[in-house]
């Protein structure tokens, strides 16, 4: 049985918030679920791929039973954004590593330039279904 892509974020993030608006925007279809990682269903998706459960230095993505990680888990998810966004995906064929180092500066940084919240995002209730209890 296949299930819906899951999209694992830093819920107390900013910019990780911020990201998880914009592709609810842009999946109009509602195809991905949502949880942070953070939450007890973020704890045990992680723990099932052996990920520790206080890994919070990347977006997790979940496709097919297969996980991805950083720069690999956001060209995943854009490739099945409605729109342009798709185009993204493109990046794939730059070398991981370095579309690593790119995310991981980012990632490293996200909380001194996007700030960070006291506690993880609460969804409006039209979106509230999406996300992993």
């Amino acid at each position: 049985m296949e299930t819906s892509p899951l999209v694992l974020f830093d819920g107390v993030c900013n910019f990780c918030n911020g990201s998880i608006n914009f592709i609810i925007k842009h999946d109009q279809k509602g195809t991905f679920q949502f949880a942070p990682l953070q939450s007890e269903a973020g704890e045990r998706t992680l723990k099932s791929f052996s990920i520790p459960d206080h890994y919070l230095d990347s977006l997790v993505y979940i496709e097919n039973n297969r996980c991805y990680v950083k720069s690999t888990a956001a060209l995943k998810i854009a490739r099945r954004l409605d729109g342009g966004w798709k185009l993204f995906y493109a990046a794939i064929i730059v070398p991981r590593p370095i579309r690593d180092y790119i995310y991981s500066i980012i990632a490293k940084n996200r909380y001194k330039w996007f700030g960070k919240r006291d506690a993880c995002m609460i969804p409006t209730p039209d979106v509230r279904k999406r996300f992993l209890n």
